[in-house]
């Protein structure tokens, strides 16, 4: 929701809440709209890690979300009593009070289903109902061109194992030789892990596999019937 206006950018079911969703919701603000100055988020643990239950967030520990809006610039602010997000409360009570009424009045039942209501019905709707004009029309949003795709995304490193593979989360992902080197046995790569589940290995700025959720890789044939 935008601070400014009421207005709300990003809505969405999804089983439970995570760092998978919310990069999701940035990544659908940011490719509409553009970058924006600060997020001000609760305490959840895909935000913060947080020492002692209720007690302050540790700004040095960041968590995936917390590194990804660091690379974008973003500051991320905590938001420490129900009272300092009132704002936001009141909107989610608008959507719990409102929403179910309007699934049920459609016979929407599916998450699919209400998804597609959400962004193409209820959320239009809403917006022109609730939201306001700031007083400074000026957007503070900043135009962004680059990939964001790779930066809201979950990153881990890892070292290529002896047989030429990476092991990630349980999978273990086969890196075929290519024309700039043969294997990369011990070298240190990233593993990106996207909200759709995808899997790519990086060796620094190059990408050097591509992956489906299973593990499986992604050819060249995959990206052209996916494109067609």
């Amino acid at each position: 929701m935008d601070d400014a206006t009421n207005r709300v950018y990003s809505a969405f079911f999804v089983e439970e809440e995570g760092t998978m969703s919310s990069f999701q919701g940035l990544t659908e603000v940011i490719e509409a709209q553009g970058l924006f100055c600060s997020l001000y988020a609760d305490r959840g643990s895909h935000y913060w890690h947080t020492p002692e239950a209720g007690g302050k967030v540790d700004k040095d520990n960041l968590t995936q979300v917390g590194r990804a809006l660091q690379q974008l610039g973003i500051e991320l602010i905590p938001a420490y009593s129900p009272q300092a997000r009132g704002r936001s409360e009141r909107m989610f009570g608008t959507f719990q009070n409102r929403l179910p009424q309007e699934l049920r009045s459609h016979g929407i039942t599916t998450i699919e289903e209400a998804n597609q209501f959400l962004k193409e019905v209820y959320l239009p709707e809403h917006n022109a109902l609730f939201a306001k004009e700031p007083e400074d029309t000026t957007s503070a949003f900043v135009p962004f061109t680059g990939n964001v795709r790779d930066t809201l995304c979950v990153q881990e490193d890892r070292v290529v194992g002896n047989d030429n593979t990476v092991r990630y989360k349980g999978l273990v992902m086969q890196i075929a030789a290519d024309r700039h080197r043969h294997h990369f046995v011990k070298a240190k790569v990233r593993v990106h892990e996207y909200p759709d589940g995808q899997l790519v290995i990086f060796h620094g700025p190059r990408c050097i596999g591509r992956y489906q959720p299973d593990g499986s890789p992604i050819t060249q044939e995959d990206s052209k019937h996916k494109v067609a």
